[in-house]
């Protein structure tokens, strides 16, 4: 990042602003909880000054002046934490931001500007969001916190020993491979916060719509299964799992631009027109009962645990090279039968291995990943219309033309 060229002046009151900033925080937080604050707006204020001070002491030949300066604050720091600690107050919070102010002050004249305004927006930041952080470690799951630690130290890990190069006839590369699944855990992940976070607030149709992003055929089944145990959110239920494979496909172009930004421009009006399609199948004619009780569908399972995202990358192994070798002994006949069969389960490996490895002709490859989503959208409108009795002729007749609308899509784009 190039170094932003500032006048002293104006380096010094962005201190100035950084170190006010902080102390006003930490003293509006005192009067609030009526407790024993250990500096205020004046006290921060000196602080960053203070710093600022001994960086450019430290700049004209006095290199002793910075750490003397920086130990005299941490000196006070730990006084003041000594006698706050025998009134009986425990928190290191205020005294640990006084020795950031003190940094900041002295980032201010030795570093790019942009150091210093991110270390104090962000110290500011975390101060005045404390209760909001306690509440959320609270009700923090540890087991999936603990799934997503272990996800990234092996990504962390394996990221970086694994070869960039393609092996065997097949062109396979480890260290893209395993890029593409963290992609598509992190994506998932995203999408399961998202569902956790706000699906329960609104019902089902917003927890469909947000879980689409971790599993669409995932929301389906539990859809189904929330229809069978309550006929009367048969209807409601439908709509969610509807809204989650609108999502898919939206979904899946997020992933495919990311892997190969040139298949999106060969895809996208398709993938677009099939969502939208999705969205208008979705919506209910009729009145609405008031008296259904709120219910939503459970986010899937933590998509950045380890085992899903090996399992990911099996399939994605296997179905590339099973492209290849039916396209080289079938022909385009036989790729698509394969689009046909692999839509009955997780779809998500298949097409990213034809975006990772574009087929030509790229007409026969937007066949195939359209079959592939037709024969995914008829396997859930099977899974859903099996467990929900009541809505079996809604789901039926809503999944099959969305089904035979794929068709036109493909011969006329």
């Amino acid at each position: 990042m190039e170094d932003i060229q500032l006048p002293l002046y104006l380096r010094f009151f962005i201190a100035l602003g950084i170190a006010f900033l902080v102390g006003l925080e930490r003293e509006s937080s005192g009067h609030l909880t009526k407790g024993r604050v250990f500096a205020g707006v004046r006290t921060y204020s000196l602080i960053g000054v203070f710093g600022f001070g001994c960086a450019w002491l430290f700049h004209v030949g006095v290199p002793w002046v910075l750490p003397m300066g920086m130990i005299s604050i941490s000196s006070l720091a730990v006084i003041g934490y000594l006698a706050k600690l025998k009134e009986g107050h425990v928190g290191w919070t205020s005294e640990v931001a006084a020795i950031l102010t003190f940094i900041t002050g002295a980032l201010c004249l030795l570093a790019d500007i942009w150091v210093p305004l991110a270390l104090g927006i962000v110290g500011t930041f975390l101060l005045s969001e404390k209760a909001k952080i306690e509440k959320y470690v609270e009700s923090l799951d540890k087991a999936e916190f603990l799934a997503v630690i272990k996800f990234l130290l092996i990504t962390l890990i394996i990221m970086p020993v694994l070869p960039d190069q393609e092996y065997t006839q097949f062109r396979l590369n480890p260290r893209q491979i395993w890029q593409i699944v963290v992609l598509v855990s992190a994506v998932g992940f995203a999408g399961y916060f998202l569902s956790k976070k706000f699906g329960s607030r609104v019902g089902l149709w917003l927890s469909g719509l947000l879980g689409g992003i971790v599993s669409s055929t995932a929301v389906s089944v539990t859809a189904g299964r929330i229809a069978q145990k309550s006929p009367q959110q048969s209807f409601n239920a439908l709509q969610a799992s509807i809204l989650a494979s609108s999502v898919m496909y939206l979904r899946i172009l997020v992933l495919v631009w990311v892997i190969n930004p040139e298949v999106v421009s060969w895809l996208w009006v398709q993938l677009v027109l099939l969502s939208a399609a999705g969205l208008v199948l979705a919506v209910r004619f009729g009145a609405i009962k008031k008296d259904i009780p709120r219910t939503f569908v459970q986010a899937p399972p933590n998509p950045f645990e380890l085992k899903p995202a090996l399992i990911f990358a099996v399939l994605f192994v296997l179905l590339s090279v099973a492209t290849i070798f039916i396209q080289q002994f079938y022909g385009n006949t036989g790729l698509v039968v394969l689009s046909a069969l692999v839509g009955v389960t997780d779809i998500d490996p298949f097409i990213l291995s034809l975006a990772n490895k574009p087929l030509h002709p790229q007409n026969l490859m937007v066949m195939a990943i359209i079959m592939s989503m037709m024969s995914n959208t008829i396997m859930k409108g099977v899974y859903f219309g099996f467990l929900a009795r009541e809505a079996r002729i809604a789901a039926g007749w809503r999944y099959g033309l969305w089904a035979l609308l794929h068709i036109p899509v493909i011969f006329l784009f």
